[in-house]
């Protein structure tokens, strides 16, 4: 039977029993946590010294008030990054492919950042709705559309994570199946779709981490709008 291309996809089971649960917590078993002694290894090192970076470069468009989210979007940051790598794994499966999952994360935290807007400055938070200087007549539509795109935000963050990974994932499948079927045809066609499909790789490497860093910039970007 030839399996559908968006059965990769699709919640993996045992015994009928969900294993998303089980593929979003494995992840965090995979990072060394820090000993007490006063030396650590590189690995450790290497972590710190990212993190440290990460969050240096993620606050420096915050104000001091912004500074308080640091824990929460690095540690957002760092599941997202996971997450999508351990994706590309052979016989894996990618949970932020879900649109349900990545809902689930844009939806909560863009409504915190309006509802500290509102109960924090609650008149810029409205004003962002009327840009300054808005001719008369064109005050009530350009309400509605402002309205319109804030709304629409969180629905952007969870699309582009599910659109950009599933859209990877289907080439790299859709590349391999080629080099399979046309190895034993054109092998010299074949080793060429292999090195397509290498280059594919690095590619979607490269998107997996881009995406998950994209996804925090823009909800610190909304933060800090309203703080």
């Amino acid at each position: 039977m030839t399996l559908s291309l968006f059965d990769q996809f699709m919640s993996p089971t045992y015994f009928g029993i969900p294993l998303m649960a089980l593929a979003l917590t494995l992840p965090w078993i995979l990072y060394p946590t820090p000993s007490t002694r006063w030396l650590n290894n590189r690995l450790v090192t290497l972590q710190g010294w990212f993190l440290n970076r990460f969050t240096q470069q993620l606050l420096l468009p915050l104000s001091l008030g912004g500074h308080k989210w640091a824990a929460l979007l690095t540690s957002l940051m760092i599941f997202l990054i996971t997450l999508n790598m351990l994706g590309l794994l052979p016989y894996t499966f990618t949970p932020t492919t879900q649109l349900s999952l990545n809902m689930g994360l844009a939806v909560p935290l863009w409504l915190a950042t309006v509802i500290i807007g509102m109960r924090n400055q609650p008149t810029a938070a409205l004003g962002h709705l009327l840009p300054e200087g808005t001719p008369t007549p064109l005050i009530p539509v350009l309400i509605i559309i402002e309205t319109i795109s804030l709304f629409i935000r969180p629905l952007a963050l969870g699309v582009r994570l599910t659109a950009n990974l599933t859209a990877g994932h289907l080439l790299i499948q859709l590349i391999a199946t080629a080099a399979f079927v046309l190895l034993p045809v054109m092998p010299t066609v074949a080793i060429l779709t292999a090195a397509v499909l290498f280059l594919l790789t690095l590619l979607e490497v490269a998107v997996a981490m881009i995406q998950a860093y994209v996804f925090v910039l823009l909800l610190s970007l909304y933060l800090q709008e309203n703080v």
